[in-house]
């Protein structure tokens, strides 16, 4: 990536996030980062999560910008929606993260220093390495669902990783377009696990730093059952090639 900073933009789909929204950004700008841009993906807000970013990208139109899409047809359109135009737009680094708050912004520049030192395709901030934990709010159901779900997509992809669910996620720029991220058709976490086994299919390196995952700050939590369900029959569909459903 040279000597000079790379171009890093963090992709933020948003939907319902009015609140969030400003906090996520001002603490993304605070990193103090140079060449740090935020892509805001807003899926037709109905509570105008989409004006207030546009007002946001009118005030630091140099680095804030807002991709609106008219159909809210989940999250892994969302992100392919966004990491595309920021693939257009000569990033080098492309970074996922939820715009709830959920996941810390101070973790953003070691995922960089990650990327910039090391042979790594992608840096998952981790709940479940070393140093890693889930936030004290969390009821034992969800930690044993979320420690489940790995488990499970981990049995049947081999994936190698502790947190094969993460949604914090900064890409290089080179892995994503070998990845080919555009045929992707899965959504919710099913869309984080097929990123990630393509990855790994690629022969290419997943590192893992740990995070505090918080829950999430104002709002409500978007998970369905038939999020649920895809998630459960993904790692499946990898494994045997897509002959299922």
């Amino acid at each position: 990536m040279g000597e000079s900073s790379p171009k890093v933009t963090v992709v933020v789909p948003t939907y319902n996030e009015r609140d969030n929204l400003p906090r996520l950004v001002g603490q993304l700008t605070d990193l103090g980062l140079p060449d740090l841009h935020v892509l805001v993906v807003d899926d037709n807000s109905p509570d105008g999560t989409g004006d207030i970013a546009d007002k946001l990208a009118t005030e630091d139109p140099g680095r804030i910008g807002v991709l609106h899409r008219t159909e809210k047809d989940g999250l892994g359109r969302a992100y392919i929606a966004g990491i595309t135009r920021a693939l257009d737009e000569d990033a080098d680094i492309v970074i996922q993260m939820d715009a709830d708050l959920s996941h810390p912004a101070e973790a953003v520049p070691r995922m960089i220093d990650v990327l910039s030192t090391s042979d790594a395709a992608v840096v998952l901030g981790s709940r479940y390495v070393a140093g890693g934990s889930l936030a004290g709010e969390w009821g034992w159901h969800r930690k044993a669902l979320s420690a489940w779900a790995n488990f499970y997509v981990n049995a049947i992809l081999r994936l190698h990783v502790k947190d094969a669910t993460a949604g914090f996620k900064a890409w290089r720029a080179e892995t994503l377009r070998r990845i080919d991220i555009a045929t992707i058709r899965s959504n919710g976490y099913a869309f984080q696990v097929e990123m990630n086994h393509r990855t790994v299919k690629q022969g290419l390196r997943i590192a893992e730093i740990p995070i505090r995952f918080e829950e999430r700050a104002d709002g409500v939590s978007k998970m369905s059952l038939a999020v649920q369900l895809e998630s459960a029959l993904m790692p499946w569909k990898l494994l045997f090639g897509r002959k299922l459903g």
